[in-house]
């Protein structure tokens, strides 16, 4: 099944480090083996399986690729390669379609060829990017949010957390809005429309007042774009009174919405704050104003890292630093609680909701969708790994469409909300489901019982052979094991048992 552990991860592959124009398909004459290498790292590796020759051209090969590679031995490519054939092919029970109609859906009426945006920001800030994204790929972009303000950006302005292979799990900015003037940006929209009539265009924009805010709508809708965004929730502002600060007072919000649906006749998303506790009183203030959907989350005030030496927190602009907007990974389950908390909402029903926080993969993608997200926006995957990723984003959500048997993304929106609540008192406590070891794949670290001896119920402990022997009368199932096993030995039992009295 698709959504079953991968069988080749991350980890398989972790200094591989997704080069541009990657030598070591420059040296394979009949693969590719960087797309199949970055299908795997984003959890597209049944559709890079299928789409290997049916003969297994890599068991002979003398791998000119991994000297090529720019790791040179470091990245076992023809091993990779083989394993797509060897485990996960014969795991791939649903042919990968011939075309992309199951992905085609739309927002507020109008077409998208698929559900995957750019999200306001700097991956959509001009029209040379513009042009490339959508050559690649993409159904549209939301362009850099437009403002009559004078913008001067700081430098440097990004800062991140990163993983033991370097990619980044948490991305901070401090970054603003479009420095281009309105009128070099509805040039660009012009242009854009001009050359690409079917993709679309979503204009995210600032007001300083509702004048502003009306205004800017009108002149968007008049020189090209489809939709209207209003950026309620940018937390970076130098001056106040705007971004997450209108976002956080649902007044504001319907006050403003209604200004910029007075300016256009374009379908129009208020784009909302994470920086709350509940967002459903801005959601439903922006339907008042007449709103047609709700586009959420932007990034979230952070503070990232402090330097011993300096004392300065990231990034240190002249010894100085600023709170700022936090994204990537790390921000997803965040992410997913709003937007579940907005596809729950009763008063929202009806209204398209733009899903966005921590996107890289098309599972991530999923996962917004489910909850109800019917288009989904990506920012930071694409500040590290570029416009090329909707390849595996299209791939892999096409691909699990099919094998679910949908006819397309909007009969999987909204299909897991109803296992979501906000109360644990709903869940059932009266089973438990043990933690099944697989001796094959342990390798004897003990690392499972360090966790349980000091994290959880001193349930486990390594026999003569250094293998983990469970204690059934001490295990309360909480599964932290599976979550610590670096080797994956340790899975869920098929079987939920009633509690010992």
């Amino acid at each position: 099944m698709l959504t079953a552990n991968q069988t080749i991860t991350r980890s398989d592959m972790i200094r591989c480090v997704l080069c541009a124009d990657a030598p070591c398909s420059a040296a394979c004459e009949k693969l590719n083996p960087a797309g199949l290498l970055r299908s795997i790292w984003f959890s597209n590796e049944q559709t890079a399986a299928q789409r290997l020759p049916e003969q297994n051209l890599c068991i002979a090969c003398a791998a000119p690729c991994e000297r090529a590679c720019v790791r040179p031995a470091q990245v076992q490519i023809r091993d990779l390669v083989n394993r797509l054939y060897t485990e996960v092919r014969p795991e791939c029970e649903t042919p990968v379609p011939e075309n992309e109609e199951r992905l085609r859906c739309e927002l507020c009426g109008i077409p998208l060829e698929n559900p995957f945006l750019l999200s306001s920001s700097v991956v959509a800030s001009n029209y040379d990017m513009c042009v490339r994204a959508i050559e690649a790929g993409w159904a549209g972009v939301c362009f850099k949010t437009i403002c009559t303000l004078d913008i001067r950006e700081a430098s440097p302005r990004y800062s991140a957390i990163t993983g033991s292979d370097g990619s980044i799990i948490g991305f901070k900015n401090i970054e603003q809005l479009s420095d281009h003037s309105v009128a070099e940006n509805m040039e660009i929209f012009r242009s854009l429309k001009e050359k690409y009539p079917t993709k679309f265009i979503l204009a995210s924009i600032m007001g300083q007042n509702e004048e502003e805010w009306e205004t800017l709508a009108g002149l968007c809708e008049q020189n090209g774009a489809d939709a209207v965004e209003l950026n309620f929730s940018c937390p970076n502002m130098a001056e106040g009174g705007l971004g997450s600060d209108i976002g956080q007072v649902p007044e504001l919000v319907e006050r403003y919405t209604a200004a910029a649906k007075r300016g256009c006749h374009i379908p129009v998303l208020a784009k909302l704050t994470p920086n709350v506790a509940v967002m459903s009183p801005a959601a439903e203030a922006a339907r008042r104003g007449g709103a047609d959907g709700i586009a959420a989350i932007n990034t979230i005030k952070s503070v990232v890292g402090v330097d011993p030496n300096t004392y300065v927190s990231a990034p240190s602009v002249h010894g100085q630093s600023a709170v700022g907007g936090y994204s990537g990974s790390a921000v997803k389950p965040i992410a997913l609680r709003f937007i579940a908390e907005l596809g729950q909402n009763p008063k929202l029903k009806g209204m398209h909701l733009s899903a966005m926080g921590g996107v890289e993969t098309w599972r991530d993608a999923l996962e917004f969708i489910l909850l109800g997200g019917g288009t989904v926006q990506v920012t930071t995957a694409v500040m590290q790994y570029g416009y090329r990723i909707v390849e595996d984003l299209k791939a892999g959500l096409n691909l699990y469409l099919a094998e679910k048997g949908f006819a397309s993304v909007g009969e999987a929106v909204g299909l897991g909300l109803d296992t979501i609540s906000s109360a644990t008192d709903v869940l059932e406590r009266d089973t438990i489901i043990f933690p099944k070891f697989d001796r094959e794949r342990c390798i004897g670290c003990g690392r499972c019982m360090i966790s349980c001896e000091d994290g959880g119920h001193q349930a486990i402990r390594l026999n003569a052979d250094r293998r983990p022997v469970l204690d059934g009368r001490k295990c309360v199932g909480c599964h932290l094991c599976i979550l610590v096993c670096p080797e994956r030995a340790i899975v869920r039992a098929r079987k939920r048992i009633a509690k010992q009295k």
